[in-house]
C-alpha cells in the first residue's frame, strides 16, 4: 500500500501534518486572499451592503376578514385597473392603513367601532 502524501505545515508555532491535497487548497486559498479586491471595488462592495441594509424587512402575516370586506379589495383593484394602475391587495391593504394613521384618534375609534367584531382564526370548513 503506497503511502499518502503529507505536507508540514504550522499553526501557531505547532508543526501540523496535513494531507498534500489540503495543502494545495491551502495555498490557493492563502494566494485568494493576498489578492484581495483593490479599494475601489472593496468599496462598492460596502455600498451595495449599506443599501440592503436599508431596506425595510417584510412580515408575512395572515388574517380573516368577512367576505363583504374582502370583495371591496377587489373593487378598489377594478377601481384601480381602470385609472391604468396595477396594484397589489397587500398595496391596497398598506395604503388603507397609512389613510388610517392619518386620522386622529376620535375619527380613528369612530372608525374602528364601526366595523363588525369576528371571530379570529380559520373558518369552518362545511
Amino acid at each position: 500500500m503506497p503511502a499518502k502524501k503529507t505536507a508540514e505545515r504550522t499553526e501557531k508555532g505547532v508543526a501540523v501534518k496535513i494531507s498534500a491535497k489540503k495543502a494545495a487548497a491551502l495555498k490557493k486559498l492563502s494566494k485568494k486572499s493576498a489578492n484581495k479586491a483593490s479599494p475601489p471595488s472593496a468599496l462598492k462592495k460596502h455600498e451595495k451592503r449599506t443599501k440592503k441594509e436599508n431596506k425595510e424587512k417584510v412580515v408575512r402575516d395572515s388574517f380573516t376578514m368577512p367576505q363583504s370586506e374582502y370583495i371591496k379589495i377587489a373593487e378598489i383593484k377594478a377601481v384601480c385597473l381602470k385609472a391604468k394602475m396595477h396594484v397589489k391587495k397587500s398595496e391596497v391593504l398598506r395604503a388603507g392603513l397609512k389613510a388610517l394613521a392619518k386620522l386622529n384618534a376620535t375619527q380613528l375609534r369612530r372608525a374602528l367601532s364601526e366595523l363588525e367584531k369576528i371571530k379570529t382564526g380559520r373558518p369552518r370548513k362545511h
